[in-house]
């Protein structure tokens, strides 16, 4: 079986931000399961990127109405005919437990970050370029020094509140990607053109490409229609540039709305 490549396009500002808490999220997690210095600093700094993407506006609130709007979208699936009822009673269950779940934290979600005087010192020196230097910050210095175990377990503490949101995040976009089975089509030249649907909006597009060829897509999207053009990268150009491809290339879509 051929691996494919998947490129993911949100289309509306609350799919952008969990898209960004998703990623960060993984980052985070990445950086934390490693033991260098480095990635002890990396996954603060991840943290701090969290902390300001959730505290832009009222990120809780967003992810339970999601969860909401999509849990009663899908209690309407009950009287229809072939549908999973066992598959469906459980992520009701999910979506349930986690709107439970949020109502129940108290407060924004990473609100203590903004008043921890180790991470704000952090988080403010970090906005200058250099700004985490040892003599900058000798107390960072000093934290990136203890055991790896005490800094794994300083920083599962701080992240546990975004855990909690990357779990509804996931539950929320793993069932807008199971909406749509994707189409295929072939983009003219590289480029490719296709009306939205006012009356059921798409809340994402995915691109599926086989995982060797050697371009990729950029996606514009308005209200009313959205454009892909596949772009390759000039690797051996010094200047690093991209060119739209004068290939008919083959791919699949998948507008997804749930």
């Amino acid at each position: 079986m051929t691996a494919l490549n998947v490129f993911e396009h949100p289309l509306n500002e609350r799919m952008r931000a969990f898209f960004r808490v998703s990623e960060l999220f993984h980052r985070a997690q990445h950086f934390l399961l490693a033991s260098t210095e480095h990635d002890a600093q990396a996954a603060i700094l991840t943290l701090l990127e969290l902390s300001e993407v959730t505290g832009r506006f009222d990120f809780k609130r967003e992810l339970m109405k999601e969860l909401e709007r999509q849990s009663s979208g899908l209690v309407a699936l009950r009287q229809t005919p072939g549908v999973d009822m066992d598959k469906l009673v459980d992520i009701l269950s999910q979506q349930k437990a986690l709107i439970h779940r949020l109502h129940a934290f108290n407060g924004p979600v990473g609100a203590a970050i903004k008043h921890h005087e180790f991470l704000a010192a952090i988080q403010q020196r970090s906005k200058i370029s250099g700004g985490l230097c040892e003599f900058d910050l000798p107390m960072l210095h000093y934290w990136l020094r203890l055991p790896a175990e005490v800094r794994r377990d300083m920083l599962v503490i701080w992240l546990k509140p975004f855990a909690l949101l990357n779990e509804g995040i996931e539950l929320i976009l793993d069932l807008v990607r199971e909406s749509t089975v994707p189409v295929a089509y072939r983009a003219e030249g590289g480029f490719f053109q296709q009306a939205l649907t006012p009356s059921s909006p798409a809340q994402m597009l995915r691109v599926i490409l086989p995982e060797d060829v050697s371009y990729f897509p950029e996606v514009s999207a308005g209200k009313q229609r959205f454009s892909i053009r596949f772009l390759e990268l000039e690797l051996d150009s010094d200047e690093g540039r991209t060119r739209q491809s004068s290939e008919n290339i083959d791919f699949k879509l998948a507008s997804c709305a749930l």
